[in-house]
């Protein structure tokens, strides 16, 4: 098969291991920076080049999109699944996982469980709106913050107050949740490809921290999930529509709950911890048999 990557830089672990594991199993691959790439929209038909040259004939597209540049990246996607090329994440399911408050509502009408989640706009109902959440602690969470920036935990109710009051200065689109005290700075990265879960591991946030996250200074572990964990994150994948995702979960008392679905998943350190060939899994879901 004739595959794509859309990638900004090639020299990204992640963009290299999907090159050489398409290699391997015999594919032709090609990375493109989807900034370079530029478009012709008519009612007769799409067409897209890249550098001064036309690019088609693409059979699949395997986007690596950064968080930067979603909405010119995703249009890119778009118009190469106009053209007919398969993706496993199409474009409006990234802009679905990309926007948090959109994806939690997305998940909890799927009875998808996660920590209670206020949002609202007016300053005048902040009182109300945290009424409604519960006592602090709180989470506040940039709506499309990455890699555990714009996360900002409030053990008071006058800072959590306050914090809502400074974002919304600065017209920051932002979440507030309940807080999990008996994850213990811990969740759970599930790496699905398809209808299962292909590795998993789980971060520890570093003393002094609650996020998590490897970028953040947390540490990580190979664990194998328990089935309901394996069941909620394919079924958090499929209600936004994609194919791969990374989905972040922590362990309650309630059982799993949802924090985030990632949809362009890191490979580097749940390859490294898990010892999985996730980039493998992901080439052979991309270049399966497809029904028409």
């Amino acid at each position: 098969m004739k595959l794509a990557i859309l990638s900004r830089n090639s020299k990204l672990y992640s963009t290299r291991r999907l090159v050489e594991a398409a290699r391997i199993r015999g594919h032709t691959v090609r990375i493109l920076d989807p900034l370079r790439c530029y478009m012709r929209i008519t009612a007769g038909g799409f067409s897209m080049h890249y550098k001064g040259k036309p690019l088609a004939g693409f059979d699949a597209v395997i986007p690596r999109i950064g968080a930067s540049v979603t909405r010119y990246g995703t249009a890119v996607l778009r118009q190469f699944e106009m053209m007919g090329a398969y993706t496993p994440n199409p474009s409006d399911a990234i802009l679905r996982a990309r926007d948090k408050l959109r994806a939690h509502q997305l998940l909890a009408a799927k009875g998808i469980d996660m920590p209670a989640t206020v949002f609202g706009d007016n300053p005048d109902d902040t009182d109300d709106l945290l009424s409604m959440l519960g006592p602090p602690p709180h989470v506040v969470k940039l709506s499309e913050g990455t890699q555990g920036r714009g996360v900002i935990l409030t053990e008071k109710l006058s800072a959590s107050k306050g914090t809502v009051e400074a974002l919304r200065g600065l017209y920051a689109n932002f979440l507030v949740q309940e807080f999990i005290a008996e994850a213990q700075g811990a969740d759970l990265r599930c790496l699905v490809v398809g209808d299962k879960v292909v590795a998993a591991m789980r971060r520890q946030a570093q003393e002094g921290d609650f996020r998590s996250n490897l970028h953040a200074g947390g540490s990580a572990a190979a664990v194998v999930c328990s089935k309901a964990e394996q069941q909620v994150a394919v079924r958090s994948a499929r209600a936004l529509g994609l194919g791969i995702a990374g989905v972040d979960l922590i362990r309650s008392q309630r059982g799993p709950l949802v924090l985030e679905v990632n949809s362009t998943p890191g490979l580097e350190g749940i390859e490294s911890i898990s010892g999985q060939d996730v980039a493998g899994q992901i080439i052979g879901y991309v270049t399966r048999p497809r029904r028409s």
